[in-house]
């Protein structure tokens, strides 16, 4: 490709690859309206001659049969006519696909063109945020080694979240799954059980192919629908309602703007455009604090405050109403913030 002595340059292999494949889409496409087509002038013309076919006879035997030969001629002429006829359709039928299938490959051509240099971009854009990704990971095990109170602080609310966020979640999945309560108790009591360790969450059956991060709305919306309403997302514990605090796909001045007249320790969640998850949004004093949620795994965490791992949303929220989210902010979410207009922010998500 472009090494060698007579070789293509890649552009213009590719260029002649993304028309062949669309002069071939375009041919299949024609072919299909060819046979549609064909199909309709065939039936339009043998239906025409039946009918015709029926009014000659009709005429004939009310002269009593007097002129065989003259209705003879005059069938064969009707039918010569008739085919001159169907053969002036066929060929303006065969000019009129022919002419889509020019339209269709050249339109396939700019569809595949534009498709080609959109994947390249977007390469260039997934290494850059994977790279900002790795930046921010890296940031949170730095600041996890020189934090010692701050250690302390996540051992204990590790030990709480095992008791109140993960434990809770997996009881209903338990529940949902006909487990019997022996099993819960050992898994709240830290007893060991027969068989081997359960998962944090049940793996989430994925039928597409998720992006590195966020390109659009339709995406998000897909990746919602795909991985997190299985997990119950949004939704208050063991009910079908919808969480008060939970919101749809909003920007961060929407979310001040409904927080603006509540009071401090207010909330609410909204799903993220920049990461697979979500951004809490919080009410302080004088202004407003956000914090990513991570939900790319089989667990929700906060990106760079707080390393604590919950099964499901709801028990991140119900965590983080006793403990707080950072030593030095010491945030605790106490007022949920609902929904102002209707139809709700999340219609979306749940249609």
């Amino acid at each position: 490709m472009g090494e060698g002595p007579g070789d293509k340059p890649y552009e213009e292999i590719s260029e002649e690859l993304i028309t062949e494949r669309a002069r071939l889409q375009a041919q299949r496409e024609a072919e299909e309206l060819w046979r549609q087509k064909e199909a309709e002038i065939t039936k339009k013309f043998r239906d025409a001659l039946a009918n015709e076919k029926a009014r000659i006879l009709a005429e004939k035997w009310k002269v009593e049969m007097e002129d065989r030969k003259a209705a003879k001629i005059l069938e064969e002429r009707i039918h010569e006519e008739f085919k001159r006829k169907e053969e002036e359709e066929r060929k303006w039928g065969e000019e009129q696909i022919r002419l889509q299938e020019e339209q269709r490959a050249k339109e396939l051509y700019w569809t595949l063109k534009q498709a080609q240099l959109h994947s390249q971009c977007s390469e260039h854009e997934e290494r850059e945020w994977k790279e900002q990704l790795c930046r921010i990971k890296a940031a949170d095990e730095e600041r996890s080694r020189r934090a010692q109170r701050a250690r302390d602080e996540y051992q204990r609310h590790s030990f709480r979240a095992i008791q109140k966020g993960t434990v809770a979640g997996l009881s209903s999945m338990f529940q949902e799954l006909g487990q019997n309560q022996e099993q819960e108790a050992r898994l709240y009591h830290h007893l060991p059980g027969p068989g081997p360790p359960l998962p944090l969450a049940a793996p989430v059956g994925r039928t597409w192919e998720r992006p590195l991060r966020p390109v659009s709305r339709e995406i998000i919306v897909r990746w919602f629908k795909e991985e997190q309403l299985p997990r119950r997302a949004g939704f208050e514990r063991n009910t079908k309602s919808i969480a008060p605090w939970f919101h749809g796909i909003i920007s961060r001045e929407n979310a001040e703007d409904l927080l603006e007249n509540m009071t401090e320790g207010a909330f609410l969640v909204r799903v993220s455009e920049k990461i697979w998850g979500y951004t809490l949004s919080y009410r302080l004093q004088k202004g407003f604090k956000h914090f990513l949620v991570d939900a790319s795994g089989d667990f929700y965490s906060f990106l760079g405050v707080d390393p604590n791992r919950h099964a499901t949303l709801t028990d991140l929220i119900d965590f983080h109403k006793e403990e707080i989210i950072t030593v030095s902010g010491g945030e605790l979410l106490q007022e949920p913030c609902g929904q102002r207009d209707s139809p709700p922010d999340y219609h979306l998500l749940f249609e």
